[in-house]
This record gives structure tokens, C-alpha cells and sequence, in this order.
């Protein structure tokens, strides 16, 4: 499966939708998209990852390097995801302390964490 990623300006966020499977061969393309918007002055970010099929360690990394990418330029990474599969691979690692996970796009956007 590929992976499709499309985003959007929600108020003062940029939402990065993410759909189909973030793996070693697709995260190269996740991580392309994260650090263009970074470039481009975008750092307050929220990735919807209701679309996703598969989470991978290498997805995992790509979305901490974007954390990092963020927050050295004092921003932020939220994400949104309600599927179990995945938010037990962050809850296996340990991440679900480093991300703020939202139930929603409207909920990540409005939130102050």
C-alpha cells in the first residue's frame, strides 16, 4: 500500500492528513513533507493519522525527528489518532509520553498542551 499525505491550515496549525501505510519504504516521503513545512516557516503542526493502515519503527522515527524539527524553533507536533492497533505501538514505546495524542483534528487544534 502507498501512502497519501495532504495538508491544511486549521487557525494557526497546519494539519498534515496522512492515509495508507508509514513504513520504511514510505516514511522517506512523511519525512520529506514534515521537513518542507518546517523550511517553509510551519511549526506548529498537527499529523492526522486516522488514515493509517500500518505504523512501523521507522514512521515512529520520522515523526520524532519532526518533534525535534518543531520544537527547535519552539513549535509543536500533535497527533490524532483513535485506532487502537497504532496507539498501542505508541503506548508499547513509550511515546504516548512525548506526543500529545487528540481524539480529533478539532480537539489537537484547540488544545494548549
Amino acid at each position: 500500500m502507498d501512502l497519501s499525505l495532504s495538508t491544511r491550515t486549521v487557525g494557526d496549525r497546519t494539519v498534515v492528513e496522512v492515509g495508507g501505510e508509514i513504513d520504511v519504504y514510505t516514511a522517506p516521503k512523511l519525512r520529506e513533507q514534515l521537513v518542507e513545512l518546517v523550511n517553509d516557516g510551519s511549526y506548529h503542526l498537527v499529523v492526522d493519522m486516522e488514515g493509517v493502515d500500518f505504523l512501523d519503527s521507522t514512521g515512529l522515527g520520522v515523526l520524532v525527528g519532526g518533534l525535534k524539527r518543531v520544537r527547535a524553533h519552539e513549535g509543536s507536533l500533535r497527533l490524532v489518532c483513535n485506532q487502537e492497533r497504532i496507539l498501542k505501538i505508541f503506548r508499547i514505546t513509550g511515546l504516548t509520553k512525548v506526543f500529545p495524542i487528540h481524539t480529533s483534528v478539532e480537539d489537537a487544534v484547540a488544545a494548549t498542551d
